[in-house]
């Protein structure tokens, strides 16, 4: 399209992240019109793949979640299929939950898929744990089915319905996962093994919300864990194809500097770095509040209340990742997992601790896709990508000078420490390597202080506080929207999908109301 002939858009949508994508579908469905911007030159943000040498990294998704079979899909399936791009991605089950590992309590634990299975494996581990692991199922199903009735009255709950369909919902509301684990009795040796998947969620077990945990948990567990063949960027490619067929426009290396507003702070349209105006009154930003109250929108325009609402939150885990391309096989090298979490100690509380020091976070998730996916790398070899998260700004303590050094030094404790826990010795096979510090994520998605999990979730501003705050925050600044890791529906790839197809339909919500009010 010529953009010196730019039309006006009923919705500008900015970045082309997991919820922005989303997002933009949802408004094309809903019947209006709609112009994806992003500053790069392919969608996805974080959800893509590079190549280095022979080998084609993932860039970050290590599984999705709550996906589940075609023929028992769960909601993130069921999503993908409502928008029309289930079947443009080749997709893959993923073998095992996980394999967690401890250094302090020398855990080796290798939990299933399955309820009944994941509960048989916590009882071989800790005898006596059956009963207080089933009724933790339990109650994790209700919160489910509570958070589904929540997402199609688009958080507009019935008080009264919950009391009585969701009644110990409601009671574990206000509890910490520890919390709701004490109380139901959980030898503590099963409650480590179960808080393994704490770090995908950036929050101590001590201060987590029960509901966001057990909701993640039980998708987890009930409906697998899958990817795409392709990577995450097969995708994004899909959702940019789905976005061209509605009718959608978007626009790459076309990064948004400005969204303008007029005399009574009404959004009037989005300026673009050439300085192009796209005369829009409703926008979805797929990148964090600061971002967009600190430096897009005219300072004017930011009410005391917007301030203080954004600024009272704190930012999630900073991003630091290891890829690895081996000249072996996962077989030769011993490598028998798809999806490895290391600690240093099973209690979640001092370990968050430990990770806001570069120098004594030795925590990682670690996947070798191979075993999920044999042929994802050339025959005789396989790949992996090692995660951690800073819970401080620590990194901005590294200097210019250091910089390259302060990478290698984490990368080879990486590397240490899984040879150390796993006796699988990689050291001597590595062909390729790639390491990403909160520098690059800052530079190729422009979060604060390369932030990958937006903001973090806990206390006041963990999930249900966040969703049943929907029409609240709307209200701070009307004709604008959130969608991605900084929404209501906190980091992650699921949890960014359902944000941008909550603030997609939302969107369309407020667009039908105000053609109706002329």
């Amino acid at each position: 399209m010529n953009r010196e002939a730019a039309k006006s858009y009923d919705v500008v949508v900015i970045g082309a992240g997991n919820g922005g994508l989303a997002a933009a579908i949802r408004v094309l469905q809903g019947g209006f019109s709609c112009l994806l911007l992003e500053k790069h030159n392919l969608p996805g943000g974080f959800a893509t793949s590079f190549k280095r040498g022979r080998f084609e990294f993932e860039a970050s998704l290590h599984e999705l979640n709550d996906f589940g079979s075609p023929q028992e899909p769960g909601e993130i399936r069921t999503l993908f299929r409502d928008l029309g791009v289930e079947d443009k991605i080749d997709w893959l089950r993923i073998p095992e939950a996980y394999h967690l590992i401890t250094t302090d309590k020398k855990y080796d634990c290798e939990m299933p898929f399955g309820v009944d299975a994941f509960i048989n494996k916590m009882e071989e581990y800790c005898p006596g744990s059956r009963k207080s692991v089933t009724e933790f199922f339990e109650l994790c199903n209700e919160v489910r089915a509570a958070q589904d009735y929540s997402n199609k009255v688009n958080g507009n709950t019935d008080s009264d319905y919950m009391k009585s369909h969701f009644p110990n919902f409601i009671k574990a509301g206000s509890y910490s996962v520890n919390e709701v684990l004490d109380a139901l009795h959980m030898p503590k040796k099963a409650q480590d093994i179960l808080n393994a998947y704490w770090c995908y969620l950036g929050v101590d077990c001590d201060r987590m919300s029960f509901l966001h945990y057990g909701s993640m948990v039980i998708r987890y567990i009930t409906r697998d864990a899958w990817m795409p063949k392709m990577r995450s960027h097969e995708i994004s490619l899909a959702f940019d194809a789905r976005i061209r067929e509605l009718g959608g426009d978007i626009w790459y290396q076309s990064e948004a500097s400005e969204i303008r507003t007029d005399d009574q702070n009404n959004i009037v349209g989005v300026v673009l770095t050439d300085g192009t105006l796209i005369k829009t009154n409703h926008v979805i930003a797929d990148c964090s509040p600061h971002t967009v109250f600190g430096k897009m929108m005219d300072k004017k325009s930011v009410s005391e209340k917007v301030v203080r609402a954004t600024n009272a939150r704190t930012f999630a885990g900073r991003g630091f990742s290891l890829f690895l391309g081996l000249n072996k096989t996962a077989e030769e090298l011993g490598i028998k997992s798809h999806n490895y979490f290391i600690y240093d100690t099973a209690d979640t509380v001092k370990q968050y601790e430990m990770m806001k020091k570069l120098e004594t976070n030795h925590v990682q998730a670690t996947v070798c896709l191979n075993n999920a996916f044999p042929g994802c790398s050339p025959e005789g070899t396989c790949m992996m990508y090692f995660t951690t998260l800073i819970m401080s700004d620590d990194w901005g303590n590294v200097t210019e000078t250091d910089y390259f050094k302060a990478k290698d030094r984490i990368a080879d404790d990486m590397i240490r420490v899984f040879e150390r826990e796993t006796g699988c010795q990689i050291r001597d096979a590595i062909e390729e390597i790639s390491v990403a510090s909160p520098t690059t994520y800052a530079r190729y998605c422009g979060h604060p202080q390369g932030v990958i999990y937006g903001y973090e979730a806990a206390d006041w501003d963990s999930l249900m506080p966040r969703m049943m705050m929907l029409k609240e925050d709307a209200e701070l600044f009307p004709g604008l929207r959130f969608a991605g890791g900084y929404a209501m529906r906190a980091s992650g790839y699921s949890s960014a999908y359902v944000s941008g197809d909550l603030s997609g339909r939302q969107t369309v919500g407020d667009l039908k109301k105000e053609a109706e009010a002329k």
